[in-house]
C-alpha cells in the first residue's frame, strides 16, 4: 500500500501514543542504497551550450548510477551515434563520458551537432539534456581603410567598432597605440555595442591612435580594428584647410561650436522597444550629445526603480536590472539635461521566460500494491508545454502499463507491480527554451535497514540545537520512533521534533539531555534499531572583548581577548584583520589574550577579529581600528564648461583617512600677474566634488584643491591645466580714493590701484575728475598712467572738492564711479582761542576753559585745542626758576579740559592754540594761577646726637617738599622698659624755624622713640620715626667693676656658659617660628599701644631700629648696618633692618650684630601706656647680671 506524505517536520506530541512519523517517498529525504535493484539515474553531464575550444580534445560528459549498473548509448542530431565507426572517439570505460581525439587529426567544426546521452538497465532508461556543441569562434577584423576625422571643438562624434562576429561575442574596449586605456567621461563613454560616443571634442582629442580592441576569451585572443585618427580644430584652421573644396561658410561659421541642447545618439528616436528573459540583466542605454555635456537621469513611467537590484553604468548612461522579473515590464524613460534644455527617450520594456520549475518530479519508491503519483509543473511566458517520455520514448508510444494514467503534468499510479518499475522524463519547453527532468519509479519490497553507524557519539553544545541521525531505507516505507536510555519508553515529550528524514532534533539541548538514544525502524517486512549517544558541552565564551580604537599613526594599540570554555575541549585563538590572516610583520605580537600592534600605519586601519574555535563550537568578536590623519591631496583636476567669466572644475577626492572630509578649498594662481602665489577662491562641501567657479578677465588661470578634516588641511593637488579668460573692461573702479593738500595751494588725489588680476585687460590707467564741491564749475579731467596719485596744483586754501577715478583699460571704462569729497590744502590757523578762564580745583589740579575759534579762520580740519603750561615760580621763595612747559591736546572741538598733577603751592602759567592738520595757531595770552597749599613731605632727615645720662639732641632737615609754609614740627617719644613695653607717650610742639632740639629730663639708660613731622596750615605731613638710648649711671659702673672678682669664680663661669647656651637655643628658636610666620607676642602688645593721632602713609620715610611705617617689608640685604651717628634718611629707609622687626623686639648689640624676635605683620604706632607682659630681652637679662 502507498504511504502518507507528512509535514516536512513534526512536533511529537506530549500525549500518551508512541512517537511516529510515516515519511513520504522524496529522493532528498530517501535514498535508495546502491546495493538494491534501481533504475539509473544521471548524475553529471555537460551543460546544453557547450562552447568548445577547438584547439583542445572535446569532452561530453554523461555519468550515471543504478543496478545494475547502466549501459550508454548517444544520440547525434537526433539519430544513433555510433562511436565504433570513428576513431577518434571513445568513451570511458564504467561510463558515458566522450572524448573526441581532434588534438591529433580532425577538425572541431566536423563535431558541432546537437548530442544526447542515454544510461539505461533493466530497470529502465534515463536520457541527459540535448546538448549543443559549438566550437569557439574568434575571426579578424576586415582589412578596411580609415580615412582621417577632422571636425570642429564642440561638436559631436561616433567612433564606430563593429566587431567580427564572435562565439561567445567578444569584450570591446579602446586603447591606444601604448596599450593604455582611453580614458572615459560624462563627455566620452564606450556604448554597450562597443562604439565610443564623443558628446562634443575638445583640442585635447586629438589623436592618430583610437584603436578598438575585441578581446575572446574563450580562446584567450585579442583582436585589433586599424587606428582611427582624429583631429579637433578651430573654425578658422578647418575653414583654411578645406577652403578650396567647400564654400558652405555657414556650415563652417561660429553656430557649429557653440552652447546647444542635448540631442541622443543612441537610441534613435524619441520611442524603443526591449525585450528580456527572467534572471537575466537588463540592460537599458541612452547617450546624448550637446554643449555643456548632457547629464543623464532614469524613472519608471509606471512605478518606481527596485532598490536593491537597480545600478548604474557608465556615467548614468546605462541603467542596468539585475535578477529581472516580470514585475520589472513597463515604460522607462531617460531625461538628458544641460543648461540650455533637455530631451527624453522612452524604452518600452517586456519581460518573457523560459520555463522554470514550480515542482520538478522526484523518484519514487513503492512497494508491490502501492499507489503514488509523479507532478511535473513548470511556468514560463509565454506559458511551456508540458510533455511526457517514459524511458527516453514519448509516452503516447511507450509500451502500455495498465497502473499507470497521465493527467496533464501528472501521472497516477495505482497498484503497481514490479514491472512497473521505470524512468519517466518530464520536458517543459517553450520558444525560449526548454527543462528536463528524469524521475525513477521503482517498485521493491525490502525491510527496514538503519543507514547511520552504530553507536555515533554527538557532542553538542548546551541550549543549541541537537540532531541524531537516523537514516534509513525500507519498502514500504518505515515508521521511525525514537527512546531515550536502555529501558526508556517512546519520547512523548514535547521539545522534541523529528524530521522526515528520520533525525531527531531537540532544539535547546540541556545538560540533562546527555545519554544514549535508540532509533527504531519498522515495517511489515521486519524491524531495525540503531543506538546513538549524546554528551552536552558547555558554551564557549568571550568574556572581555576587543574595543574600538582610534590612533594616529606612529602610536601602540592593544586588543584584548579572554575566552572561557568547556574544561574537555581544548580552545584555539587566533586573530584576523579584515578576516584574513594578520600580516606577516614583527609589529604584530599575540600574547595568551592580547594583539599589540606597535607603529601603527595607515595600512594597519581595518577590522580584528577575535576567533576562538573548540571541536564543537566557535565564537569571535571583532573591533575597528581606525588610523586617522589629514585627507591624502585630491587628484584628477579637470576644466569643464569653459566659459568667458566661469568655468566647471572638478577632482577625485583623495583617501579620508578614516576622518570624513568636511570641505574643499580651490585656490587659484594668476600666472600672468602673480606667478607662483595661490589665492582662495572658495570651499565646498566636503561631498562635493565639482565647483562652478566665477572667473575675471584677462587672467591666466590655474587650480589646486585642499582636503580638510577634523584633523586638518590636506597638502595640495596637483595644479590644473592653465586657462586664459578674454580681456574685458574693469569691473570695478580704485578703492580708498581721498583728497588732501600736502600745500595750502594744491590737491593731492590719490587711490589704491587696481591690481593686475582686477585690471580684466592690458593697458589699465586712471581718469582723475575734479571740481569744488561748492561752484558751478564743470568738471576737470586727466588721464594718468597706472599710479596712485595725481597732484591739482593753483587751487585755494582748504576747499572742499568732489573727486572721482576711474579705471579703463584698451576694452574700454569701468562703470562711473561715485564722486568723494576732500579738501584742498591747510594752513596754519589765524586766530587764537579767546576768554581763557582758570579754575583750581585742589592744590594739585585745575580746570581750564576757553571759547572755539571760528571755523573759518582755522584753515584746516580742526584736529582739537592744546593747553601749554608750566611753573614759574614758587610761591614761598618768590624765585623764578625755568621748567620744562608741558603739553596737553584735547582731540576736537572741546572747549574745556582738566590740568592733573600739579604741585601745591606754586605758580603757574598757561596758554591755549587751536589746532589743525597743518600745525599749531597762535597762543592765547598768559593766564597766571596759583595752586594752594598742600601737607609737607617727611623732613629729610631726623639723627640723635650727644647723648648724655639724661638728655639726647635730635638734629633734623626741613622737608624736601614742604607743599606751602611750614607752622611747626610735631615730635612724640616714649620710653621703651627692660620688659619691651612701651611708655607714656609725650607729645611736643617745636617752631619751624628750628632744626635743632635738646630734650632733658630723661631717665638714664634707657631707649627711646621718637616719631617727627611737619605741618603745614593744609595739615600734617608724613612722619620719620627714629630710636635712641641715653647713657648708663657711673655709679652702676662702678658697682660693676667691684663684682670682677665673683665673675672670676668658676661656679660664675659655668652659669654664665649655661645662660648662653639657653639663650643661644631661644634664638634657635625664634628664627624657627619667624621662619614659619607665627605672630608674636611682641607684635600683639604694638597692635595695642598705636598713636591715634598719627596715621602711616604710603610714602616712603626714616626709620630706625625695629619700628617701621612702610608699607611693604623688604628684606635684610646683606651687610647692612645702622649708621654711626644713628640718622636715617627717607631713601635708605628701604634697606633698613628695621623692616624686619616691629615694637621693642630688634636690638643691637656692641657688635653691631642684631638679636630679637620677628613679625611679617605690619608695624603699628605706639599708644600711651606701659601694660606689657612680654618676657624681657636678652640683651637686657644680660646687662641684669652685670
Amino acid at each position: 500500500m502507498q504511504l502518507k506524505i507528512m509535514p516536512k517536520k513534526k512536533r511529537l506530541s506530549a500525549g500518551r501514543a508512541p512517537l511516529m512519523l510515516f515519511l513520504c517517498q522524496m529522493i532528498s529525504a530517501l535514498e535508495v542504497p546502491l546495493d538494491l535493484v534501481q533504475p539509473p539515474t544521471i548524475t553529471q553531464q555537460s551543460p546544453k551550450d557547450y562552447i568548445i575550444d577547438p584547439r583542445e580534445n572535446i569532452v561530453i560528459q554523461c555519468e550515471a548510477k543504478g543496478k545494475p549498473s547502466p549501459s550508454f548509448s548517444w544520440t547525434r542530431n537526433g539519430t544513433h551515434f555510433d562511436i565504433d565507426k570513428d576513431p577518434l572517439v571513445t568513451m570511458k570505460p564504467g561510463s558515458g563520458t566522450l572524448t573526441i581525439n581532434i588534438m591529433s587529426e580532425g577538425k572541431a567544426e566536423t563535431y558541432e551537432g546537437v548530442y544526447q546521452c542515454t544510461a539505461r538497465n533493466e530497470r529502465g532508461a534515463a536520457i541527459s539534456n540535448n546538448i549543443v556543441i559549438r566550437p569557439s569562434r574568434s575571426p579578424l577584423w576586415t582589412k578596411e581603410k580609415l580615412e582621417p576625422i577632422i571636425l570642429r571643438n564642440g561638436q559631436s562624434l561616433v567612433l564606430p567598432c563593429r566587431p567580427p562576429i564572435g562565439l561567445p561575442p567578444p569584450i570591446i574596449f579602446w586603447m591606444d597605440n601604448s596599450f593604455q586605456r582611453l580614458p572615459q567621461s560624462e563627455r566620452v563613454s564606450q556604448g554597450l555595442n562597443g562604439d565610443l560616443y564623443f558628446s562634443n571634442v575638445l583640442p585635447e582629442d586629438t589623436r592618430e591612435d583610437y584603436i578598438c580592441y575585441a578581446r575572446f576569451n574563450h580562446t584567450q585572443t585579442i583582436q585589433q580594428k586599424q587606428p582611427i585618427s582624429v583631429k579637433v580644430i578651430s573654425v578658422d584652421e578647418l575653414n583654411d584647410t578645406i577652403a578650396a573644396n567647400l564654400s558652405d561658410t555657414e556650415f563652417y561659421g561660429a553656430k557649429s561650436h557653440r552652447q546647444r541642447p542635448p540631442t541622443f545618439l543612441t537610441p534613435d528616436g524619441n520611442t524603443s522597444r526591449k525585450e528580456e528573459l527572467r534572471g537575466n540583466v537588463l540592460s537599458l542605454e541612452c547617450i546624448a550629445e550637446g554643449l555643456p555635456t548632457p547629464i543623464i537621469y532614469w524613472i519608471k513611467e509606471d512605478g518606481t526603480l527596485p532598490i536593491n537590484r537597480t545600478f548604474y553604468r557608465n556615467f548614468k548612461k546605462t541603467l542596468q536590472i539585475v535578477q529581472v522579473t516580470e514585475a520589472d515590464s513597463g515604460n522607462y524613460q531617460c531625461i538628458a539635461k544641460n543648461a540650455l534644455g533637455a530631451i527624453h527617450h522612452t524604452i518600452s520594456v517586456t519581460v518573457k521566460a523560459a520555463p522554470y520549475w514550480i515542482i520538478a518530479p522526484q523518484n519514487l519508491v513503492l512497494s508491490p500494491e502501492e499507489d503514488g503519483t509523479l507532478i511535473c509543473r513548470a511556468n514560463g511566458n509565454p506559458k511551456p508545454r508540458i510533455s511526457w517520455l517514459s524511458n527516453g520514448v514519448p509516452i503516447e508510444i511507450a509500451p502500455d502499463d495498465p497502473s499507470r494514467k497521465i493527467d496533464g503534468d501528472t501521472i497516477i499510479f495505482s497498484k503497481v507491480q514490479e514491472r512497473s518499475s521505470a524512468v519517466y522524463q518530464c520536458n517543459a519547453s517553450n520558444e525560449y527554451g526548454y527543462l528536463l527532468a528524469n524521475a525513477f519509479v521503482n517498485v521493491l519490497a525490502e525491510p527496514p535497514r538503519i543507514l547511520t553507524s552504530a553507536n555515533t557519539l554527538y557532542q553538542v553544545i548546551a541550549n543549541r540545537p541537537a540532531l541524531l541521525d537516523c537514516a534509513f531505507f525500507g519498502s514500504p516505507l518505515p515508521t521511525i520512533e525514537w527512546f531515550k536510555g536502555a529501558k526508556g519508553s517512546a519520547l512523548r515529550e514535547d521539545i522534541y521534533v523529528l524530521h522526515e528524514n528520520g533525525t531527531l532534533e531537540i532544539p535547546v539541548a540541556q545538560k540533562d539531555s546527555t545519554g544514549t538514544y535508540t532509533c527504531v525502524a519498522r515495517n511489515k517486512l521486519g524491524m531495525a534499531k540503531n543506538d546513538v549517544h549524546l554528551e552536552i558541552k558547555d558554551p564557549t565564551r568571550i568574556i572581555k572583548q576587543p574595543e574600538y580604537a582610534v590612533v594616529q599613526r606612529g602610536s601602540t594599540v592593544s586588543f584584548e581577548c579572554k575566552v572561557k570554555h568547556d574544561h574537555t575541549l581544548i580552545p584555539t585563538v587566533m586573530w584576523l584583520k579584515d578576516h584574513g590572516e594578520l600580516p606577516n610583520d614583527g609589529r604584530f605580537t599575540v600574547d595568551k589574550d592580547r594583539l599589540v600592534v606597535a607603529d601603527v600605519n595607515d595600512d594597519d586601519g581595518g577590522t580584528y577579529t577575535c576567533v576562538a574555535n573548540t571541536t564543537l563550537d566557535n565564537v569571535s568578536a571583532s573591533a575597528v581600528l581606525s588610523v586617522v590623519d589629514v585627507p591624502n591631496p585630491p587628484f584628477d583636476l579637470e576644466l569643464t564648461d569653459q566659459l568667458d567669466r566661469s568655468v566647471q572644475l572638478s577632482w577625485t577626492p583623495g583617501d579620508d583617512n578614516n576622518s570624513p572630509i568636511t570641505k574643499f578649498i580651490i585656490e587659484y594662481e594668476d600666472a600672468m600677474h602673480e606667478p607662483g602665489l595661490w589665492h582662495h577662491q572658495t570651499e565646498v562641501p566636503g561631498t562635493q566634488t565639482t565647483a562652478q567657479l566665477k572667473l575675471s578677465p584677462y587672467v591666466n588661470y590655474s587650480f589646486r584643491v585642499m582636503a580638510e578634516n577634523n584633523l586638518g588641511r590636506s597638502l595640495p593637488s596637483e595644479a590644473s591645466e592653465q586657462y586664459l579668460t578674454k580681456a574685458a573692461e574693469p569691473d570695478k573702479n580704485p578703492t580708498a580714493v581721498e583728497g588732501l593738500g600736502s600745500e595750502p595751494d594744491n590737491l593731492v588725489i590719490t587711490w589704491k590701484p587696481l591690481n593686475g588680476f582686477e585690471s580684466n585687460g592690458p593697458g589699465l590707467q586712471y581718469k582723475v575728475s575734479w571740481r569744488q564741491k561748492d561752484g558751478d564749475d564743470e568738471w576737470t579731467s586727466v588721464v594718468v598712467a597706472n599710479v596712485s596719485k595725481y597732484i591739482v596744483s593753483g587751487t585755494p586754501t582748504f576747499v572742499p572738492y568732489l573727486i572721482k577715478v576711474q579705471a579703463l583699460n584698451d576694452a574700454g571704462f569701468a562703470p562711473e564711479p561715485a564722486a568723494v569729497m576732500g579738501h584742498s590744502g591747510e594752513d596754519l590757523p589765524m586766530v587764537a582761542p579767546g576768554n581763557v578762564r582758570v579754575n583750581v580745583v585742589n592744590s594739585t589740579l585745575a580746570e581750564v576753559h576757553w571759547d572755539p575759534v571760528p571755523l573759518k579762520s582755522i584753515r584746516g580740519h580742526l584736529q582739537g585745542y592744546r593747553i601749554y603750561y608750566w611753573k614759574a615760580q614758587s610761591s614761598l621763595t618768590r624765585n623764578r626758576r625755568h621748567i620744562e612747559k608741558k603739553i596737553l591736546t584735547f582731540q576736537g572741538s572741546k572747549t574745556h579740559g582738566m590740568l592733573p598733577g600739579l604741585e601745591p603751592f606754586s605758580h603757574y602759567t598757561l596758554n591755549v592754540r587751536v589746532v589743525n592738520g597743518k600745525g599749531e595757531g597762535p597762543a592765547s595770552p598768559d593766564k597766571v594761577f596759583n595752586t594752594p597749599e598742600g601737607v609737607p613731605s617727611a623732613p629729610s632727615s631726623l639723627k640723635i646726637v650727644n647723648p648724655t645720662l639724661d638728655s639726647l639732641t635730635l638734629e633734623w632737615e626741613p622737608p624736601s617738599h614742604p607743599n606751602g609754609i611750614l607752622t611747626e614740627y610735631t615730635l612724640k617719644y616714649q620710653p621703651i622698659n627692660s620688659t619691651h613695653e612701651l611708655g607714656p607717650l609725650v607729645d611736643l610742639k617745636i617752631p619751624a624755624n628750628k632744626t635743632r632740639w635738646i630734650l632733658k629730663n630723661l631717665n638714664f639708660s634707657t631707649r627711646y622713640k621718637f616719631y617727627f613731622y611737619a605741618q603745614t596750615a593744609a595739615g600734617s605731613g608724613i612722619q620719620i620715626t627714629e630710636e635712641a638710648i641715653t647713657t648708663v649711671d657711673e655709679g652702676k659702673l662702678a658697682m660693676a667693676s667691684r663684682q670682677v672678682d665673683i665673675a672670676t669664680q668658676g661656679w660664675f663661669i659655668g652659669l654664665m656658659c649655661a645662660v648662653a647656651l639657653l639663650i643661644l637655643i631661644l634664638l634657635i628658636v625664634c628664627f624657627i617660628r619667624r621662619n614659619k610666620g607665627g605672630k608674636y607676642p611682641v607684635k600683639e602688645k604694638e597692635d595695642a599701644h598705636a598713636d591715634p593721632e598719627i596715621q602711616p602713609m604710603k610714602e616712603d620715610d626714616g626709620t630706625f631700629g625695629e619700628y617701621s611705617d612702610a608699607e611693604d617689608h623688604k628684606p635684610l640685604k646683606k651687610g647692612s648696618r645702622t649708621p654711626s651717628d644713628r640718622t636715617v634718611k627717607k631713601e635708605d629707609s628701604d634697606d633698613s633692618l628695621v623692616d624686619y622687626g616691629e615694637g621693642v623686639n630688634g636690638q643691637f648689640n656692641e657688635d653691631g650684630s642684631f638679636i630679637g624676635q620677628y613679625s611679617g605683620k605690619k608695624e603699628k604706632e605706639p599708644a600711651e601706656g606701659n601694660e606689657s607682659s612680654e618676657a624681657p630681652s636678652p640683651v637686657n637679662a644680660m646687662n641684669s647680671f652685670v
